[in-house]
């Protein structure tokens, strides 16, 4: 797998990964964006910005860099950045189909993309990324899969994702909604040949969602490396929207909410990656102190209060503002 990479990396942040869902389209649902980012939105004004935080990230250490083919040009801007450093082959790539994007660069779009897990859609989106990214892609991921998607039962779709995998390309998925535990249980008993067909899972674990915790440790004790998004609930978690308990702890730590929130995933044994979503690199720095906070008993009592019942924190998430 190429996350067996990771296993020998040395620097304190090789598990914080860089996700590009901020910073590959005008519009996303991170309280705050306005202010990350400003007026200019134009492919260009993201474009630099894309690549200034890949540089940041990669000096400070993150190895793992995530698109998908719904993040308006995330892919491209990768692609573009991984083509002027041909000699970095210490990194891995991932990225998502599933999801079409069709916003056409607009904030106020009635629909920002489009949900479609069919083999169709799988076909057309594979040959779209590999135009960019080519041999650079390590993972291709089933985007948002629900306990109800087709994915996981489409036999034909498991044989083209099988066959990928037989090629080199590591085969994931990632799951949102409140019924991950749910989506997760069904993917692992997904199997081709009699041989498991996932290898990665995705999902949002956070301080106010938990919920697919014991399955996510199902996934890695069944040998699947499991990255972890939204991990400050698009922005709720950080300043200054962070609950007052949170904002406690960081006072304490002398730290920032946004790395107290991620260091709560980190020391979770079961998670191989946890990604930063960051849109700025002073965003991405805080993000990275994640690594170095050390919470006693006490305070994880405290922040374990901040949990929230799923369909509950869902349904917010669902109501929050495209930016």
């Amino acid at each position: 797998m190429p996350f067996a990479r990771l296993a020998t990396a040395t620097t304190s942040t090789c598990h914080i990964g860089l996700g590009l869902a901020a910073v590959g389209r005008p519009g996303y649902i991170n309280l705050g964006r306005d202010e990350d980012l400003g007026e200019n939105r134009s492919a260009d004004a993201l474009r630099t910005r894309t690549h200034e935080l890949l540089d940041a990230a990669y000096a400070q250490g993150v190895r793992y860099f995530d698109a998908a083919r719904s993040y308006g040009r995330s892919e491209e801007f990768l692609a573009d950045w991984l083509n002027s450093r041909p000699d970095l082959d210490d990194i891995v790539i991932g990225s998502k189909w599933g999801y079409t994007y069709t916003a056409g660069w607009t904030t106020d779009a009635e629909k920002h993309e489009v949900k479609d897990h069919s083999v169709q859609t799988y076909e057309r989106q594979r040959a779209e990324t590999a135009e960019l990214l080519g041999e650079r892609l390590d993972l291709y991921q089933i985007h948002s899969v629900t306990p109800d998607s087709p994915a996981l039962t489409d036999r034909e779709l498991h044989v083209r994702l099988a066959e990928a995998a037989a090629q080199g390309t590591t085969v994931g998925f990632s799951t949102s909604g409140p019924d991950q535990a749910a989506a997760i249980r069904a993917a692992l008993a997904v199997t081709v040949d009699g041989e498991p067909l996932f290898r990665t899972v995705q999902s949002t674990f956070n301080a106010l969602e938990t919920s697919a915790g014991p399955a996510l440790a199902e996934a890695r004790d069944a040998g699947l490396t499991v990255i972890v998004k939204e991990g400050m609930a698009n922005g709720r978690l950080a300043d200054p929207y962070a609950p007052a308990a949170l904002k406690a702890v960081a006072e304490e730590t002398s730290l920032g909410c946004d790395a107290v929130a991620l260091a709560l995933i980190l020391r979770q044994p079961w998670a191989g990656v946890v990604l930063s979503g960051a849109a700025t690199t002073v965003q991405l720095a805080s993000n990275l102190h994640a690594a170095v906070v050390d919470l006693d008993d006490e305070q994880l009592d405290r922040l374990a209060g901040l949990v929230e019942e799923p369909g509950a924190y869902w349904e917010r998430r669902g109501q929050l503002p495209w930016h």
